[in-house]
């Protein structure tokens, strides 16, 4: 028996949506009954130029649940069999295993609504463009609350951290993670490797964690951390490192979202507050608050000397790999 379908028009794409009641979230809470492909579907059309905007010409890779989040997860790098011609790829190189992959590029939002169609729930871009891959164009700043942190200890790290940018002459653009966290973004010229970015991306960091009172860590080991402090985790600029995108559905029971937020809002906010349901009428009136990023270029060359003067001062660069 053929599964049920329906035909999601996008654009100048059709797309075939099969199973479109498939439950994926199957309690999101707040009274809600649980939520299908469908309903995700309906998500992304709602903040289309957003989510387009988030990942536009970027290697993607999807986080995929075949069976709902009562399922496994999926991380896929490669673009998933059977994708229709006009979905486009960027194809990178992976030093350690000595291959390639061909990675979602999204360049339009029928592409995002494919992936929806095979099971992506949420889309992890990296921070450079397929123009040139290995180099970046997005600083992330990636607040990240240990396992006894709260969120005001978020929402204090996020003042100083605007207001290290503000000294800079940067523009960032906050988010909520969709988990505990907060992320900025920054734009920046595609001038510098990803080593480099990390290396001005830890430098920046390290003038957080000397203002930020004892609320924040940059120890490298996840032992030397304490539990209650945040980590500002500059590794998130390593290559093949991503994090969920701008507008990103998050695989959560109450189907969080990473949602872009006003400077004025970070102290006001709470993670709940933006999910699949809540997202749609505040993008309806407020539209993509990304929108303007690419128009605030960052030069990070101030970074680099931060870098260089605490490394003369004795300052390790920890390694790319794992955490512990």
């Amino acid at each position: 028996m053929a599964s049920p379908f329906i035909e999601i028009e996008v654009e100048d794409r059709v797309v075939k949506v099969t199973n479109p009641d498939r439950v994926y979230f199957p309690s999101t809470g707040q009274g809600r009954p649980g939520a299908t492909k469908l309903d995700l579907v309906e998500y992304y059309l709602a903040v289309g130029d957003g989510i387009v905007n988030a990942l536009f010409e970027r290697p993607c890779m999807l986080h995929r649940f075949p069976k709902g989040l009562a399922g496994e997860k999926v991380h896929q790098k490669r673009l998933p069999a059977g994708a229709p011609e006009w979905v486009e790829t960027v194809q990178l190189f992976f030093p350690r295993w000595k291959r390639t992959a061909d990675e979602l590029c999204v360049t339009e939002l029928g592409s995002v609504i494919w992936a929806v169609q095979m099971s992506t729930v949420e889309f992890h871009p990296w921070n450079s463009r397929r123009d040139d891959t290995e180099k970046p164009d997005e600083w992330r700043i990636d607040l990240d609350p240990g396992p006894e942190c709260d969120w005001a200890t978020v929402q204090r790290v996020a003042r100083v951290t605007r207001e290290v940018l503000d000294e800079l002459g940067a523009v960032g653009f906050p988010k909520t993670s969709g988990g505990s966290g907060l992320h900025v973004y920054v734009r920046i010229p595609p001038d510098h490797g990803f080593q480099d970015v990390r290396r001005a991306a830890l430098a920046f960091a390290r003038e957080v964690e000397r203002r930020a009172g004892g609320d924040v860590t940059t120890a490298w080991w996840r032992k030397d951390r304490d539990p209650a402090q945040l980590f500002v985790d500059y590794n998130q600029n390593a290559r093949d490192h991503t994090i969920a995108a701008a507008y990103s559905v998050r695989g959560v029971p109450s189907a969080r979202v990473s949602a872009p937020v006003r400077w004025d809002e970070v102290d006001a906010c709470e993670p709940d507050d933006f999910t699949m349901f809540t997202m749609p009428q505040r993008y309806a009136e407020i539209g993509d608050l990304h929108a303007d990023i690419d128009a605030h270029p960052f030069d990070i060359a101030p970074l680099l000397e931060w870098a260089e003067r605490d490394e003369a001062d004795g300052a390790a660069v920890p390694p790319e790999d794992d955490q512990g």
